[in-house]
């Protein structure tokens, strides 16, 4: 099986804090595959490892084969990267900027034109080619700096936070877009905040926390296996409902003014537990990989 990415035990210090401690993980070619975490968990440091923004601390790490710390110029041909920051220069035209971006990459002035018109329309963005970039709205700003990643025909595309900030329409446009990248055979290394955007766009995700894998696998499996298939919340519980989960040794977190009672089929247990503990404030709804990152990571706030 070709790997895109191989990384075994790969780890990243900024002096005695650890960062990333230790972790392995493959990506296979075509598939798009997620790092989740809270903040601080690693993700970005990851990330920036792999497109070779920052050294590795120790490990081994591969892309197309190659390892990092030898094969970087030929490996950044091949990758093009969309980061949190839009970075964009403010004194060039939207086209202006790809073509720009373009000759990093030796790419032809002629050639660099075609490629920036052809992307522009693929991401709805070629009506505003001549404006600067100061006069575009942060969703556009956010899908140029995506458009800017595939200027060079990538093998690889790292996406880091790609839909950060946008609103529900403009997200949904770049999930359609990257589906259709992906249908196409580009591969994907994804990191996201938002759960459904991973069990969206993710064939295979990890979760890390606190510079450590905690999971991996495909995002319908990992929330069958830690979570289930249904969720049963109950607000204002009662101490006769948390006795029977006690009694009955069902799976729930406790969060103090909510029950979240974790089942694989709930419909029944659901009927019980409405009928003879809560008659308000109790509802059944499908398991999600947000509840699979809550129950590992805790929740805690991270800043």
């Amino acid at each position: 099986m070709a790997y895109v990415i191989e990384a075994e035990g790969l780890r990243k210090s900024f002096g005695d804090l650890v960062a990333v401690d230790g972790i392995s993980f493959h990506v296979v070619r075509g598939e798009c595959f997620g790092i989740l975490g809270p903040n601080g968990a690693g993700k970005t440091s990851t990330i920036r490892m792999i497109y070779g923004f920052s050294p590795m601390s120790g490990g081994s790490l591969k892309v197309f084969g190659l390892p990092i710390s030898e094969g970087w110029r030929a490996i950044k041909a091949r990758i093009g990267v969309c980061q949190q920051e839009n970075n964009l220069d403010p004194d060039l035209t939207v086209q202006q900027n790809l073509e720009v971006f373009a000759r990093y990459f030796d790419i032809p002035k002629k050639q660099a034109s075609q490629r920036a018109e052809r992307l522009l329309e693929f991401i709805a963005l070629h009506h505003r080619k001549n404006a600067k970039v100061t006069e575009l709205s942060g969703g556009m700003m956010r899908r140029l700096v995506l458009t800017r990643a595939l200027i060079n025909d990538p093998d690889l595309l790292i996406l880091d936070e790609p839909t950060t900030g946008l609103d529900p329409q403009s997200r949904h446009q770049v999930w359609e877009r990257l589906e259709e990248l992906r249908s196409k055979g580009l591969s994907i290394l994804l990191t996201t905040h938002y759960m459904d955007e991973a069990s969206r766009l993710c064939d295979r995700l990890v979760i890390m926390d606190r510079g450590r894998i905690l999971v991996e696998g495909e995002p319908t499996g990992l929330i069958r296996k830690h979570v289930g298939h249904d969720v049963i919340e109950v607000t204002a519980p009662s101490r006769q409902v948390r006795t029977y989960l006690e009694t009955e040794r069902l799976p729930y977190e406790d969060l103090g003014h909510r029950l979240l009672i974790y089942a694989k089929e709930g419909e029944k247990l659901f009927r019980k537990i409405s009928n003879e503990y809560c008659q308000e404030g109790c509802i059944l709804r499908m398991a999600t990989l947000e509840d699979v990152f809550l129950k590992l990571t805790d929740r805690e706030l991270r800043e």
